[in-house]
């Protein structure tokens, strides 16, 4: 009967007095001892960055900060991993006609081998070696590599590159497993108030908790429509943080930032800056007085012909913010030379 904030939850986490105190201290153990148990089991302990928004009163950016996974955060996300994994074990089991029921699991493949191993080369040169001889040794290598960058400046970048090489999460009811979580069985049961898989899940376990479990020939169909409509949120969602970030770089216009490569192309290279997040475009076009550089694309680097210089992912770098066009959600920065190479 209490509706907590998860700063609320986090302060009484980290000693401070407050209501049910007792059960949530107990609720948090049970939720680290989940956690443990999962990446001991194999899964994959990617972390994400969250951007969130200071907005003045015309809902215009004046800061922007980095959400941190707290263990009050952990603490639900780990329930809601129980109890969609439950949901999973116990319709799993369930079969009409002797066939197994139609049920929209939430499904993860194990790594693609072309994807995965330029990224095995590419953590190799921070000093990461990856066993990829069984899926099981991959989720280990893996582990291994998140624990060791925590806090390093390459972290973001071995993380991305990271999740790129793994298979898409989706639904469907051909039930395959969640390898990164490193679930057998699983399911998406607890947000049925704004994803519509959820709602799927509630109603045939109502049926399954009645006795009437019933057949879906249409649940393939189902299942891929929820997977394009998930990405086109996902993109919608990206394209909201990418034009408040442009939005909120135009006022540093002519201003140098500390960042990190975050992607290499033929035409350039984007960098995010170090504080604020915001990635933007530094045009090849821009290197020329410099030297005349072209993509390797094993290496994840552009490299000059001359020079010898490359701008390899992970780099730490100096840019110059140049332009911030809101119609196309686009940040153009300049690389700062501050060794005065010429």
């Amino acid at each position: 009967d209490h509706r907590f904030t998860y700063e609320d939850v986090q302060k009484i986490i980290e000693g401070a007095e407050g209501p049910y105190k007792e059960e949530l201290l107990l609720l948090n153990n049970i939720a680290q001892r989940l956690r443990r148990e999962r990446f001991a089991k194999g899964a994959i302990n990617f972390s994400s960055q969250e951007v969130r928004f200071t907005l003045d009163e015309k809902g215009k950016p004046i800061g922007i900060e980095i959400k941190e996974s707290k263990e009050s955060h952990q603490l639900i996300e780990e329930l809601m991993l129980l109890a969609n994994r439950a949901v999973a074990e116990k319709v799993a089991k369930v079969k009409v006609k002797d066939k197994p029921l139609s049920f929209p699991y939430r499904i993860h493949d194990t790594p693609d081998e072309e994807k995965l191993l330029p990224f095995v080369e590419f953590a190799k040169r921070f000093g990461h070696r990856f066993n990829t001889k069984t899926p099981e040794t991959i989720a280990e290598s893996f582990n291994k590599m998140l624990a060791a960058v925590k806090g390093r400046p390459e972290q973001h970048v071995l993380e991305q590159l990271g999740i790129r090489t793994m298979a898409k999460a989706a639904y469907s009811p051909e039930n395959i497993g969640h390898y990164g979580l490193g679930f057998e069985d699983y399911c998406h049961f607890t947000s049925p108030i704004r994803r519509y898989p959820d709602i799927m899940v509630h109603r045939i376990l109502q049926q399954v908790l009645q006795g009437t479990p019933r057949a879906d020939g249409e649940m393939e169909e189902k299942c891929v429509h929820c997977s394009e409509r998930e990405r086109a949120a996902l993109d919608a969602e990206r394209a909201g943080n990418k034009y408040k970030q442009v939005e909120y770089m135009q006022q540093f216009i002519g201003d140098e930032f500390d960042g990190v490569i975050s992607g290499v192309a033929s035409f350039g290279f984007w960098v995010e800056t170090e504080l604020q997040k915001c990635e933007g475009l530094v045009s090849i076009q821009s290197l020329l007085d410099y030297d005349d550089f072209r993509l390797v694309d094993t290496e994840y680097c552009l490299t000059g012909k001359r020079s010898g210089k490359s701008f390899r992912m992970g780099d730490k770098v100096r840019i110059k913010v140049i332009a911030a066009d809101l119609g196309k959600r686009q940040l153009d920065y300049e690389w700062v030379n501050e060794s005065g190479d010429t």
